[in-house]
């Protein structure tokens, strides 16, 4: 009986213990530089603890050849700025901006001639970043860093953070727009695939090498390989600009990556300094 009892006792303690852990590791602020996976009052303290660099990733759906998935912006931005923040150490990453100008409608022009792509126009996608910042201001974020990951509307980005710190002289929020990131992710890795002995005609400019290769580096799954492989080369009519996606692999995309995210934690390490 005695030895019936001590088992049922030591039975209950490691139910009580095992129940207790689990409690602190759901009391536990997830670990997670992603914004929407926190609570409000997690978000406070991070601020509190000093993660006051909010990057606000933008994408957009569009086109990007028969054989990659129309979200190929949005799932690289995801991943690259994931990397950057955990290399910062004191940021978090806002929701994607995946809504962006692709073109007109009425007629459809640009990628809009392609199913799927969706367009906004230029001056609603400036007051939706716009919102966004100020947002980040009022909950005590002092560094705002947009990266785009799309060529098309860097300019309408570049207004945006001029907009802002004007409005924003004399308080401590600065808005950035470092010109490493969309810098590496083209030109910067155009270069280093000559390295490799690519040629441009190859490397593309939309949807090319280049552009598949950084995809299948972050989000394979994006890309219809088999399909990509046995095609035929592709051009504008596929919605393919000036390249060949038949080579590209993950290992060249990842040159790219690494570039993109040490040179563009650098760059903000650097304009945010003192910050």
């Amino acid at each position: 009986m005695r030895l019936s009892l001590r088992r049922s006792l030591a039975s209950i303690v490691l139910l009580i213990a095992s129940q207790t852990a689990i409690q602190t590791v759901f009391a536990q602020t997830p670990k997670t530089v992603f914004l929407e996976n926190l609570t409000w009052t997690e978000v406070r303290d991070e601020v509190q603890a000093g993660k006051t660099t909010i990057i606000i990733p933008i994408g957009g759906t569009e086109q990007s050849g028969p054989d990659v998935a129309l979200g190929k912006h949005n799932a690289r931005v995801a991943v690259l700025s994931q990397r950057i923040a955990q290399g910062l150490g004191n940021a978090l990453v806002a929701p994607i901006i995946a809504y962006v100008p692709e073109g007109g409608y009425a007629p459809p022009t640009s990628h809009m001639r392609f199913p799927g792509t969706i367009t906004i126009p230029d001056d609603v996608f400036e007051k939706l970043l716009e919102s966004a910042a100020n947002s980040f201001a009022v909950h005590g974020f002092k560094n705002i860093v947009f990266l785009g990951d799309h060529g098309g509307y860097q300019n309408d980005v570049k207004r945006v953070v001029a907009q802002l710190n004007k409005s924003w002289a004399g308080t401590q929020a600065r808005a950035f727009v470092p010109p490493e990131y969309y810098g590496t992710s083209s030109d910067g890795y155009n270069a280093i695939l000559r390295e490799h002995g690519f040629h441009d005609d190859e490397i593309g400019t939309h949807a090319g090498l280049a552009d598949t290769a950084l995809l299948l580096a972050v989000a394979p799954q994006m890309v219809r390989v088999d399909k990509l492989r046995s095609g035929p080369k592709l051009g504008p009519a596929d919605g393919v600009y000036g390249g060949d996606p038949r080579r590209a692999t993950a290992e060249l995309g990842q040159l790219g990556v690494d570039a993109i995210v040490s040179r563009t934690i650098d760059a903000i390490k650097r304009d945010t300094a003192g910050r």
